[in-house]
């Protein structure tokens, strides 16, 4: 997510390296690649000139403490007008009114239809609301069929009239149904085009006049860059919306739309999609984003997956089992199949600060864990709760049983006795003291 402009920032602030104090010169010298990082990512022109014009002002004349050097106030200066760039501070979506409406709006092939089904679970899992699905593309029977299989996967009912081709027909019915039923949301999946068009922005807009919705999201594919920024204008001076979805995050090395769409239309970004799974979908948060456009990871952002993930009372008989030397293969897989839920493994890895530059060019599969739970999973029972039973025999019934070699079975039992090992001396205090105790020897 934003490689290249994470890149590029970063050789722009190495001209301030070695620098003593902020000079009109040096500061002109970095804004100058700057500007350059932000139009290579397809940033508006008008955006990053008046980016970089506020950075300039905030920057000249500013004392730099003994603390810091020049380039880090420069990048902290950076970093906070990402911040004010991008909105300053999260925005939730309005969830009024019995039922709330929401009328999602959008290109074809954008991936209204699939955040649909992802907002319809969010909403179901995260705010305890029991969410109704329309199916109002009345053009594209694929798209009815999609949401329903959606709705069926996540648990959501969708109401659908493939036979009727009049969209606003079908809102208000929707609606009617939702309220005798009991549903709290209405989420309207509404018809796109490939490109913008006069009949398509007039039967949106009397969707809209029809049922008044609480909430009109604009969904935008992140990576058409400058193309989403000029469609969500365009959409706007039409129907007014109230935020702005942008998907495909996940695939966006260069961050052009992220940057430039509040600036433009003047309305936040709610939501990111990071993922083509359900519960792919983050809540925006201006400062996690800058935080991670400038290579400082996202630390609250990976500590929430986990926590969604990770049960706390599972945790704590996790910990008792540690504690007792008992952590077996069970435990092991388990902890794998945990931390596969919670993302893009690259993705989760970039969360980390100092972590995203190393990994930016290695090639990390999703399915890399896909070895190690068929190895698990060829074991018998009395294997997994024992791993001291292991031998010759076994080990290689287990290679040919999982479909590897004997050497992917040795290298993962020694992986897991290392872990084990240094388990047990974490949960024990006299062995934890001495190793710290040696970490300055090591360290010389």
């Amino acid at each position: 997510m934003f490689e290249n402009l994470s890149d590029k920032l970063e050789r722009a602030f190495k001209v301030l390296k070695g620098h003593g104090k902020i000079t009109e010169i040096n500061v002109a010298e970095t804004l100058k690649e700057v500007r350059k990082a932000l139009l290579d990512a397809d940033v508006n022109f008008k955006t990053a000139k008046e980016f970089t014009d506020t950075v300039k002002t905030k920057a000249l004349g500013q004392n730099v403490l003994t603390a810091i050097s020049p380039s880090q106030l420069m990048v902290k200066i950076t970093h906070d007008e990402l911040v004010n760039l991008m909105g300053g501070e999260k925005i939730d979506i309005k969830l009024g009114g019995n039922p709330t409406v929401i009328l999602m709006s959008g290109l074809q092939g954008s991936g209204k239809t699939t955040f649909s089904g992802k907002l319809a679970n969010y909403l179901k899992t995260k705010k305890g609301k029991n969410p109704l699905l329309v199916a109002g593309d009345v053009y594209r029977p694929a798209a009815i069929d999609q949401l329903k299989v959606l709705g069926e996967q996540i648990g959501v009912e969708v109401y659908a009239e493939p036979e009727n081709k009049n969209p606003v027909d079908i809102a208000k019915k929707a609606i009617a149904k939702a309220k005798q039923d009991g549903h709290s949301v209405v989420i309207i999946d509404t018809a796109g085009r490939l490109a913008i068009d006069e009949v398509m922005m007039k039967e949106i807009a009397a969707v809209k006049a029809a049922v008044n919705p609480h909430e009109i999201l604009f969904v935008v594919d992140s990576m058409t860059g400058q193309d989403a920024v000029n469609t969500a204008k365009a959409f706007n001076e039409r129907l007014d919306f109230d935020g702005v979805i942008l998907t495909k995050l996940d695939g966006d090395t260069r961050g052009g739309a992220a940057l430039s769409i509040r600036s433009v239309v003047n309305k936040p970004i709610k939501f990111v999609g990071t993922g083509e799974k359900m519960d792919a979908i983050d809540v925006f948060y201006p400062e996690r984003m800058a935080d991670r456009i400038l290579g400082m990871g996202d630390v609250v952002t990976l500590v929430e997956r986990a926590q969604e993930q990770f049960n706390e009372e599972e945790s704590k008989k996790l910990r008792d089992k540690i504690r007792k030397d008992k952590f077996d293969f069970n435990d092991f897989l388990n902890q794998l199949q945990q931390i596969k839920k919670m993302g893009n493994l690259k993705d989760l890895m970039g969360m980390i600060p100092g972590v995203g530059k190393a990994i930016k060019d290695i090639d990390i599969d999703d399915n890399s864990f896909k070895s190690i739970e068929a190895i698990i999973q060829s074991m018998t029972k009395a294997e997994r709760e024992n791993p001291d039973l292991m031998n010759g025999n076994r080990r290689d019934r287990i290679a040919k049983g999982s479909g590897t070699s004997i050497q992917e079975v040795n290298r993962l039992l020694k992986q897991f006795e290392d872990m084990r090992k240094m388990m047990k001396v974490m949960n024990d205090k006299g062995q934890m003291q001495k190793l710290m105790k040696s970490m300055p020897k090591m360290g010389r």
